[in-house]
């Protein structure tokens, strides 16, 4: 991990992982989290060749706060990314509250992405009013952390508060307890395991400076993204499993039809964890197909 300074004085928590040099696929981490990219994902991408790129959002682990960011806003921290790594173009996925990030990259830097994944990733609150029950089927942890932060920032805070402690020293076998509500049954076995440990020290990386990235994730999506989804002219790719219970099916059945051409894989049987597993070698394949068209 390194600290790239920004040209307005903002630092990136910046990590790259894989192969020391060559193409790259970049990685956009979910809510709460840190740059920490799951080893499936470092592991699938080496196996092409690829880097993988990935830091933290602002006012998550050491990157600086942006108050009042909105998801458009890490289209230009992706360019800046980059740009100081000498990449002219790349490949990347946004898993959980990375999905929308993504989405903003391919639509605001399309020359710089040839072609993204959203994978298990939240659709709009705003702009998916009328059409979306958004609600409907999460767990009922993620009901009550998005009825808080409907309510606005002081109401989040204060809801989130209580676990912000619990995620700063967080180990892999305490998080089924702590997320219980969020977890079906094909989740929880990988919990203990290796992807748990990576997923409890994202988790532990992230709060260690405070709450504001997760703050501030909700509040932007839950407020208008700032880009158009019908615009993005680069392939997407839709990955949702059926029995998630963090961003429910109905969210990627969704942007499939908000966003034109995108290509579905929709996959019964998962969950919103076992979709990083065992999905990590055909997502990046899939990825590196599409980008070359």
């Amino acid at each position: 991990m390194t600290d790239l300074v920004l040209a307005d004085g903002r630092v990136l928590d910046l990590r790259v992982a894989g192969p020391d040099s060559g193409p790259a696929l970049v990685y956009v981490h979910g809510t709460p989290s840190s740059g920490l990219a799951p080893d499936a994902i470092v592991e699938a991408a080496a196996a092409r060749g690829l880097r993988t790129v990935s830091w933290s959002r602002p006012g998550y682990s050491t990157s600086s706060r942006r108050i009042g960011r909105r998801v458009a806003d890490i289209a230009g921290d992706a360019e800046a990314v980059l740009d100081h790594l000498g990449l002219e173009s790349v490949v990347a996925v946004g898993w959980s509250g990375g999905g929308p990030h993504v989405l903003a990259c391919a639509a605001l830097a399309p020359q710089r992405f040839r072609a993204v994944a959203s994978l298990a990733g939240v659709a709009p609150y705003v702009e998916s009013r009328g059409t979306l029950d958004w609600l409907a089927g999460m767990g009922q942890d993620n009901l009550e952390e998005f009825g808080a932060a409907l309510l606005g920032e002081h109401d989040l805070r204060a809801f989130l508060l209580p676990s912000l402690e619990t995620y700063r020293s967080i180990s892999a076998d305490e998080i089924v307890d702590a997320i219980a509500s969020l977890l079906p049954d094909v989740d929880r076995a990988f919990c203990t395991d290796a992807f748990g440990a990576g997923l409890a020290t994202s988790f532990r990386e992230a709060m260690s400076v405070g709450m504001d990235g997760w703050v501030d994730d909700d509040l932007a999506f839950t407020a208008p993204w700032g880009f158009d989804l019908a615009s993005i002219p680069v392939p997407v790719s839709v990955w949702q499993g059926s029995t998630d219970l963090m961003v429910p099916f109905p969210h990627g059945q969704w942007l499939l039809d908000a966003v034109p051409g995108a290509m579905s894989h929709l996959l019964e049987g998962e969950g919103h964890l076992s979709v990083v597993v065992g999905q990590a070698e055909a997502l990046v394949a899939d990825l590196l197909d599409v980008g070359a068209a």
